[in-house]
């Protein structure tokens, strides 16, 4: 072969190279980030931190100890710093897995190599579900994505997610990020979720697949309302309160779910930022409920109780009760500056900094990241190819369905059969976006299937939107009631978006925003044929004028149902899918938010001056639609099998109860152990269609300690083929679910008629001693 020959091919090879280089598939930003490179530093091998076959303790000790004080400084902020003569390089803590993986955060980012990830529904869709192996299964996903985009760089390890703050309030704009305002199903979705993202395919207990974080502790639900917000409120709350509505969810995502991380929030309660309060950090998450892991501030929320809440005179002195009340990093660069001063103050000792970077090391330990080239671990294969594959994108789409609550649906309105109904007039604001979909603490997603997008796929379709975007200041009427007075059926979609509800942005109003409801009116008035009418929002929306209109045949509720959310609400409408979900939230009349201060973070009413209290569990006042609403397009029927009329409960000798009346007990591990029962029942599907169905077991406990009127003790989902029955068997712990929280925030087992409620079933139940 000639020298000419050669060039060229030479030339055609650098052109090669060039090219793929230019195109992102072959570059050092491919390469994931991680410390012990012992092939490319042999002498690293010689460490006993990167020495893989000792306990984590050990490693974490030995790191801590070659550091000094200023590199140590560097591993208590998100950007953590390098330290090449150790071969630890820089990391990046934030990345974001709300409901898949996120660009929020610096420590994600899509390329040409992973262009997009799975999305899933927002987290209150999924939480309506009521199905807790999907939780787990949706977390399950979203890790192995994160995984296969770190091993090209793309991602970090550590994700804050979940957000599990009680929804307290329906004009908060971060409630959609939420499972929901009960603490059981909010419990129950926390630690499902987490041991999906977290939980290792090798089985081994304390490796991380990745590193989940439950946000943001504690009472956190106001972001800005009314000039007030997140920065600067103060939330006052009863150790009542916080011991049996807020604190639940979180300690049972440390406790149950092994979370990795818990992140503090903003705002102060009872006074003290919850960044620096060492009760709740250092008392509570790690002393209480021996949290393995460490303990993250929310964004600048150290420079927050500083700046804007005033909380300490100086910076040093902010930086110094932060770390000593328990905080192991600051998302922010505020411990950056300022830790190095504290220490030279007499503020904080060394010792304190050790002992918080040292959680952190732990983390990253487990998983991995001080292991080696993670491509040679467990999870070293996964790459592009295991994003937003089939399988992910069906369980995107699984999800949607299961969520969705029908609320009203008249006789012979939905489903809608393809084949009877040939043209279907699409309406409103929301019937072909993309975007509003997702939600917020969103990523890309693999592709969008908008709601017009799916009701195409099986009928023919005119559309308008009705109005040029969820504001809706003024309804384009005409050219909407043309096309749905000659169609066989109308479907209206409207809701809000994010620029209605979002961080940052509560609501005001409960009611359909601008003119919607105009148009859904006018609309409905002229319509040839059934009128489904399509709710998509976060939030709860006052839509009483709907719910009381003949025309409006049936209402759907769809969250922000992900990037497969048009072709779900089209296997609902198009009875493809029974649906099945139930409301995670109250539905409240606009009333409720004349009446009721945002920031009155009271959950039980005050009769004194007519405060009705907050959620199905407190709240005295009328509703549009009530928590765990939802019908399906069959009937369930239920045959109670078992349930115990009365349960004694042990007590020790000399006990004063047993001189004197008791109307309750302390909670004590010795006092309950195996006490327990189980409710059996049989469920019949009566219908014609298949489907899923959520049994909700609820207690009304004996009116003592404030207790609620009733509150979710346990749920169960089962799938049942037309005309067939199943039995259903839910476990009641009686320490667990059955007791209360009393005035001073103690939990007790409330003695006397406790009534249980499955369905239409009621069953008296007797604790006694």
């Amino acid at each position: 072969m000639g020298s000419a020959q050669n060039r060229a091919l030479l030339l055609c090879f650098l052109i090669l190279v060039f090219l793929l280089l230019s195109s992102g598939r072959v570059s050092r930003q491919s390469l994931p980030v991680f410390a012990c490179d012992v092939g490319s530093n042999p002498a690293l091998q010689n460490l006993e931190f990167c020495d893989t076959s000792l306990g984590i303790d050990m490693r974490v000790a030995d790191l801590v100890k070659r550091l000094t004080l200023q590199e140590k400084i560097g591993f208590l902020v998100n950007r953590a710093g390098n330290v090449s003569r150790l071969g630890i390089p820089m990391y990046e803590w934030w990345s974001e897995a709300l409901h898949g993986v996120s660009y929020v955060g610096p420590g994600t980012r899509f390329s040409k190599v992973v262009p997009g990830a799975t999305s899933f529904p927002q987290v209150i869709l999924t939480a309506a579900s009521f199905n807790a192996s999907l939780f787990e299964a949706i977390g399950r996903a979203v890790s192995t994505e994160a995984r296969a985009m770190y091993n090209v760089g793309l991602a970090g390890l550590t994700f804050w997610s979940p957000n599990i703050n009680i929804f307290r309030d329906p004009r908060w704009g971060r409630g959609q990020e939420t499972p929901g305002e009960d603490p059981l199903l909010s419990s129950k979705y926390g630690s499902a979720y987490v041991r999906g993202l977290q939980q290792k395919d090798d089985g081994d207990p304390n490796g991380l697949k990745v590193a989940a974080c439950c946000k943001h502790y504690t009472a956190y639900d106001v972001d800005n309302w009314k000039g007030i917000d997140r920065f600067h409120f103060n939330a006052m709350v009863s150790k009542q309160d916080l011991g049996d509505t807020f604190q639940p969810p979180f300690k049972s995502c440390v406790i149950d779910g092994n979370v990795a991380s818990v992140m503090c929030s903003y705002n102060q309660v009872n006074g003290k930022p919850t960044c620096a309060d060492p009760d709740l950090l250092a008392g509570v998450i790690r002393g209480e409920w021996k949290l393995n892991g460490y303990i993250v501030s929310d964004c600048d929320s150290i420079e927050v109780l500083y700046k804007s809440q005033r909380y300490t005179e100086t910076p040093e002195e902010a930086a110094a009760k932060s770390i000593l009340a328990g905080l192991d990093l600051n998302c922010g660069s505020f411990l950056g500056k300022h830790t190095a001063g504290a220490v030279e103050g007499g503020l904080l000792d060394e010792a304190a900094i050790d002992k918080a970077i040292s959680n952190n090391f732990a983390t990253l330990m487990r998983l991995g990241f001080f292991d080696g080239d993670p491509r040679k671990q467990l999870y070293g294969k996964l790459g592009p190819k295991d994003v937003c594959t089939t399988e992910h994108q069906e369980l995107a789409r699984e999800a949607a369905r299961q969520g969705i609550v029908l609320l009203k649906n008249s006789p012979g309105s939905l489903p809608l059969s393809p084949t009877a109904f040939k043209s279907v007039a699409v309406i409103g604001p929301n019937a072909n976006v993309t975007e509003t979909m997702i939600g917020n603490y969103e990523g890309t997603p693999c592709k969008y299937t908008t709601p017009l997008q799916g009701l195409t796929a099986s009928v023919a379709t005119t559309y308008q939107p009705g109005c040029s975007n969820v504001v809706c200041s003024t309804a384009q009427l005409d050219d909407a009631k043309n096309i749905a007075a000659s169609a066989d059926a109308t479907v209206l979609i409207v809701g809000a978006d994010k620029s209605i509800e979002a961080e940052k942005l509560d609501r005001i109003d409960l009611r359909l925003p601008g003119q919607q409801q105009l148009l859904v009116t006018e609309v409905a008035k002229v319509s040839k044929g059934p009128v489904i009418l399509v709710i998509m929002s976060g939030g709860c929306m006052d839509i009483s004028f709907a719910k009381s209109d003949d025309r409006i045949t049936s209402i759907l509720w769809v969250g922000y149902p992900g990037e497969a959310g048009g072709a779900a609400i089209a296997d609902v409408i198009f009875g493809y899918f029974n649906p099945s979900g139930r409301l995670p939230m109250t539905w409240y009349p606009q009333s409720f938010a004349d009446m009721v201060p945002m920031t009155n973070i009271m959950m039980r009413p005050d009769l004194s001056n007519g405060y009705p209290g907050r959620t199905y569990r407190f709240y005295t006042g009328e509703t549009v639609y009530s928590f765990g609403d939802g019908l399906s397009y069959s009937s369930f029927n239920y045959h109670l099998i078992q349930a115990p009329k009365l349960v004694f409960i042990p007590l020790e000798e000399g006990h004063n109860c047993h001189s004197s009346r008791c109307k309750s007990l302390e909670v004590s591990e010795q006092r309950c152990q195996n006490l327990g029962f189980d409710i059996q029942l049989r469920v019949k599907n009566m219908g014609r269609m298949s489907g899923s169905h959520t049994v909700f077991l609820f207690s009304t406990p004996p009116s003592i300690h404030n207790s609620p009127q009733k509150h979710l003790v346990g749920f169960e989902k089962v799938f049942l083929k037309a005309q067939t029955e199943t039995q259903v068997r839910l476990k009641v712990d009686v320490c667990k679910d059955l007791s209360v929280v009393d005035e001073s925030g103690n939990r007790k087992i409330a003695l006397g008629q406790h009534v249980l409620h499955v369905g239409s079933l009621k069953s008296s139940l007797s604790l006694r001693i």
